[in-house]
């Protein structure tokens, strides 16, 4: 049985990697984890034969730490963009939508950090990403980007909570996907007021959408230079 404990760095050095005023302590009350974090375990051991990823691509690897890996990749990709974002603010951007977006941004760079540190030596490495296809001058072209980004953001994490066997990394989804979803319907409020839950990710059910996995990276290929490959990752 391998232990997965999610070993942070030093105080100092982990603020660092954070936002200013967004340090490790402030992460871990905001989603609620601070006495779960120290304690997240994998026991599901590893495939003994796993699917052989093709040449320069990066295996998200098996079990629940591929999925954490899944998650991780899509917190990176999500953080480089908002970092982004705010970097470079749209014209014509107000003060209010600046500090939203500044928020959503912290959130997504607290998220990825988390897990990084969760993950280990298990995580995968730091993703390129391609955002040739954004205007980041462009009202429209950031919010729509946005959009996409978190709507996809949601129903990955609800197509791979049904993949998870661990009780506290579920519970970890839970917490986080629910933050997404007040990201996209910000978001799409932004674009549209009203739109935040219309019938595009809704069901008739009133259930928000899930995808699969190869759905989701399919969908935000384009947005990245690195290849990610999900061979190994668990199936229903």
């Amino acid at each position: 049985m391998e232990n997965l404990h999610p070993v942070l760095p030093p105080e100092g050095n982990n603020d660092r990697l954070l936002p200013d005023k967004l340090g490790r302590r402030k992460f871990l009350a905001y989603v609620g984890l601070a006495a779960s974090a120290a304690t997240l375990a994998a026991c599901k051991k590893d495939k003994d034969e796993n699917n052989m990823p093709p040449a320069g691509s990066i295996d998200l690897g098996t079990g629940d730490v591929g999925i954490l890996n899944y998650a991780f990749a899509l917190e990176q990709l999500e953080a480089a963009f908002y970092t982004q974002v705010v970097a470079s603010p749209y014209s014509g951007i107000t003060a209010g939508e600046l500090a939203l977006l500044t928020d959503i941004r912290d959130h997504e760079v607290a998220h990825r950090e988390f897990f990084k540190a969760a993950l280990g030596a298990k995580a995968i490495v730091s993703l390129e990403v391609n955002f040739s296809t954004v205007n980041f001058g462009s009202r429209d072209s950031v919010l729509g980007t946005a959009k996409a980004f978190e709507d996809l953001g949601v129903s990955a994490y609800n197509g791979a909570g049904q993949l998870i066997t661990d009780p506290a990394y579920l519970l970890l989804a839970g917490k986080i996907v629910s933050v997404e979803a007040r990201h996209a319907a910000l978001i799409r409020d932004l674009i549209s007021n009203g739109s935040f839950a219309d019938s595009t990710v809704v069901n008739a059910s009133g259930l928000d959408l899930a995808s699969k996995p190869a759905e989701v990276l399919m969908a935000a290929k384009p947005f990245l230079k690195s290849v990610l490959y999900a061979g190994n990752l668990p199936t229903v």
